[in-house]
């Protein structure tokens, strides 16, 4: 998830969380009264107001003028996300399925979108992200991470809703509680509605989505230096090299959850590219699914235990046991029935390909 298991502490409001892998924590600010004398006489002195949003390098579904007068008297929802993150478009279903009920109630959803990596940058690369997830909704891209500072945030995923004054009533990291996230839509938008003296009821129903979690799993692995740094899963004995060409050969016994790399691959803060004209990779690991982020035009075949992965065990990228990238951006090689031990080996084809992440489903 891009996180680790940390304690937060928010508003006075103590919770802990385990955040590595795919789990998280919320915190719900304050659970809104339905009654039209506590919204009026509520006291919101301890509530931070939402920054407002400065810095953004482009805009998708909006533009500047709109977004300000979208966002006034609104319940807004701010997600903060980057498109190849496995974390982050797990949850997308279930913001894409609340901007289709409650956009016409008065929420408002912006996707404040903080890359991680620099091909994320990119707003053709994040256009094609939106438009492949069904995103509708205003996203913005916080290139620079003035938003997500102005937020004082280190994580992806992040969600915080701000009532209809622009307070932040609600602030979850990660994935899951999508439930109490629901909930906290619903009694704003009732919440704004009392205050406004509209007959508006956003219901009690809730989204249902079917999700397929396969519990522990190999954590996400890094393949760029500065990223991997104090969480170092590259088993070869030449180790990372910053900024430098090395010739990796894969030792005979392997570690699980480290991965191991064959062939010359260039050192880069935030990824490896491959120099040699072929080159391997092996993962032994326990998952359901595993995912790569990568970039460049090259070929992998994909072997699962030793043999070309089978249709059934393929991921929606892989097509008769090869995967071709191209784009920046999540591939999803391996998707068996249950989560298991196996070991994954990639074969590349050709010189040039780059691979910044495993992540695991």
């Amino acid at each position: 998830m891009r996180t680790e298991i940390k304690t937060a502490i928010i508003m006075g409001i103590i919770i802990a969380g385990a955040i590595g892998g795919l789990s998280a924590y919320f915190t719900s600010l304050e659970t809104p009264g339905n009654a039209d004398t506590q919204v009026q006489s509520m006291d919101k002195s301890r509530f931070k107001k939402a920054p407002e949003l400065q810095g953004i390098a482009g805009y998708i579904n909006t533009d500047a003028d709109d977004l300000k007068d979208q966002i006034e008297g609104k319940v807004v929802l701010y997600d903060i996300w980057t498109y190849s993150c496995i974390n982050c478009q797990r949850t997308i279903p279930y913001i894409v399925a609340w901007n289709d009920k409650y956009s016409d109630k008065g929420l408002v959803i912006v996707g404040v979108h903080s890359p991680e990596f620099e091909f994320e940058k990119d707003i053709n690369n994040v256009r094609m992200a939106t438009e492949k997830f069904g995103i509708e909704y205003p996203v913005v891209l916080d290139n620079d991470k003035e938003i997500w500072s102005a937020f004082s945030n280190n994580y992806w995923p992040r969600k915080y809703i701000a009532d209809d004054e622009g307070y932040i009533r609600y602030d979850h990291i990660g994935e899951g509680a999508y439930a109490e996230t629901e909930k906290i839509i619903q009694d704003l938008l009732n919440e704004r509605s009392s205050r406004l003296g509209l007959k508006v009821d956003a219901g009690q129903s809730l989204v249902e989505i079917q999700e397929s979690r396969s519990g522990a799993r190999t954590p996400e692995l890094y393949f760029g230096y500065d990223f991997a740094y104090g969480r170092d899963r590259l088993g070869n004995a030449e180790g990372f090299n910053p900024d430098r060409e090395v010739r990796y050969v894969i030792p005979g016994k392997l570690q699980d959850d480290y991965f191991y790399l064959d062939g010359v691959w260039k050192n880069v803060s935030d990824r490896m590219i491959l120099v040699s004209d072929s080159g391997i990779i092996k993962l032994p690991y326990f998952a359901k699914e595993v995912n790569i982020v990568a970039s460049g035009e090259s070929e992998l075949a994909i072997l699962l235990d030793g043999k070309q992965v089978s249709q059934e065990d393929s991921g929606g990228d892989t097509e008769d046991g090869k995967v071709r990238t191209s784009e920046s951006r999540l591939y999803n090689l391996v998707k068996t029935k249950e989560p298991g031990r196996h070991t994954l080996e990639i074969q590349v084809s050709g010189p040039g390909f780059e691979i910044y992440t495993f992540t695991f489903g």
